[in-house]
């Protein structure tokens, strides 16, 4: 397999990341099936050998009856606190990773705009390691199929569009929390003045799949260590650390320029400031 077609449409949706297995089976039909219509976005980076195997890397998630297991549900009902608050619908906003809204996600933390006009390599770096971190959860979340706190309990999420598909799709490890920990390895050296404040975001941006109830916390501490594991891989090739160069660039020059980020950054403060009891 190689970044062909399938792989590529992805990149369009939210529910590709997240349904998909990136290739072969009955996720990767269906976010075919889905996408067949849309425009092509970039490729990721890696070549299929270069990608990091979560099946390989990751251990099976925490089995039932296991310490982890019983930390897993205490911190999802720490969670469930905070249904319909400020932090909830922060994570709402975190759920989207269609672009260009998924660009967003640390514009307040850098105090710039991030878009295709004013950051175009920044914006496309974004994007193509979305797609090299889906790519590199497919193993472990098709063969472990991890029930995710919603379905196991029927409760609600922040993303009600998304329920039929994600009780479809390993919880286990999560999409979102590896690409958060990409994007934030990846802009703390694009901008490293802000690094403490950026490493502190990608880490809020995984623990919103536990405020939306769609990942337990195991799922999402994996996620951050695959994150790593991708980010490594990524600098062995030489267009992407081109592209952190070129983008460091870009941004100094957005900021220049006085661009605001364009999203409510007190309203998302306040969110963050409200804490999830329990979370390691």
């Amino acid at each position: 397999m190689n970044h062909g077609r399938p792989l590529q449409l992805m990149l369009s949706s939210v529910l590709i990341l997240l349904v998909s297995s990136c290739g072969s089976g009955r996720h990767g039909q269906e976010a075919r099936a889905q996408m067949a219509a849309q425009s092509e976005p970039p490729a990721g980076y890696l070549p299929k050998e270069a990608v990091p195997d979560s099946l390989a890397l990751l251990p099976p998630p925490p089995a039932a009856g296991s310490t982890a297991v019983a930390n897993d549900e205490e911190v999802h009902k720490s969670a469930a606190a905070l249904r319909d608050t400020p932090r909830y619908r922060l994570a709402a906003l975190d759920a989207e990773l269609i672009f260009p809204r998924a660009a967003d996600a640390f514009v307040c933390t850098l105090g710039a705009r991030i878009d295709e006009q004013h950051t175009p390599r920044l914006y496309r770096l974004l994007q193509r390691t979305l797609l090299d971190s889906a790519v590199s959860t497919a193993g472990a979340k098709n063969r472990y199929m991890r029930t995710r706190p919603f379905a196991a309990y029927e409760e609600p999420t922040c993303a009600p569009q998304d329920e039929a598909r994600l009780r479809k799709n390993g919880s286990y490890p999560s999409g979102h929390a590896t690409v958060g920990w990409v994007w934030a390895l990846i802009l703390a050296e694009v901008d490293p003045a802000r690094a403490d404040a950026i490493l502190a975001r990608g880490r809020s941006y995984g623990e919103s799949r536990l405020v939306c109830n769609v990942h337990w916390q195991s799922d999402i501490i994996e996620g951050g260590f695959l994150g790593a594991a991708v980010v490594s891989q990524l600098h062995a090739v030489a267009e992407f650390r081109q592209d952190i160069e070129a983008s460091r660039r870009e941004l100094a020059e957005a900021r220049a320029k006085n661009l605001a980020p364009g999203r409510d950054c007190a309203m998302e403060a306040a969110a963050l400031s409200q804490k999830i009891p329990g979370v390691l």
